[in-house]
């Protein structure tokens, strides 16, 4: 059993759509435009909606705002009698940096609003879900507010490369290989820290080349001390 929606979470408005609470739109829209998926204001669906024709799979924007992400899936799902194990929520997840993304089925909710409507329209927790990592608000701030910001570059170059990833993976998914593609996932986002310690290892040249510029100044010694004893 495939995907046969996938949900991505968001607010509406160009003053949110740059914000870390956007980052199930991004990838949503990104994968739609790589595919030639246009997605349309549907008045009677309260989202932007699209359809994968290759996999028949819908695409949906809820365009309700966060709090309300249940009702434009509830009213989809439902007229085309799509099951929540075919659904996939794609949201930020504050429980990870930015750069990871996993894959899940079902579980608690950590207080995202979005999916805490998502589960009560719905009646389940058992929809699949695609966590892209945002980071941690700092020490003595608030998670609603920090997800409402815009992340730096820095951070939206590491969310955006896990969306890349995601995406690669989307056919996977909405063929049904969910546990190939939650292993692949899974484990191409650690290589990126083990390059670090391939950096160290040109400065270990150095103390070689300080060794032979000790030994030079012996050989000179010795053959001034040689001179001056032809001399006596």
């Amino acid at each position: 059993m495939g995907i046969r929606l996938v949900v991505g979470l968001g607010n509406p408005g160009k003053e949110y759509e740059r914000t870390r609470h956007n980052a199930g739109f991004w990838l949503v829209e990104r994968y739609a435009t790589q595919n030639g998926v246009v997605l349309r204001k549907d008045q009677k669906f309260k989202a932007l909606v699209g359809r994968h024709e290759a996999s028949g799979t819908w695409l949906l924007l809820p365009q309700t705002f966060m709090n309300l992400s249940g009702q434009p899936v509830q009213m989809l799902a439902g007229f085309f009698k799509i099951k929540p194990e075919e659904i996939l929520v794609v949201h930020d997840e504050l429980d990870f940096p930015p750069g990871v993304a996993r894959l899940k089925q079902g579980g608690g909710i950590a207080g995202h609003n979005g999916l805490k409507d998502i589960s009560q329209r719905l009646a389940t927790h058992d929809y699949w879900r695609l966590r892209l990592g945002v980071g941690k608000p700092p020490p003595g701030r608030e998670g609603a507010d920090y997800v409402l910001e815009r992340p730096p570059a820095e951070e939206k170059a590491a969310i955006d490369a896990a969306i890349d990833k995601s995406i690669e993976l989307l056919p996977q998914l909405l063929a049904g290989d969910m546990q190939g593609a939650m292993n692949k996932l899974h484990t191409d986002d650690k290589p990126p820290a083990k390059k670090e310690p391939e950096k160290k290892e040109p400065p270990k040249k150095e103390p070689e080349k300080k060794a032979e510029a000790v030994k030079e100044p012996a050989k000179k010694e010795g053959l001034l001390s040689g001179l001056f004893g032809r001399k006596k």
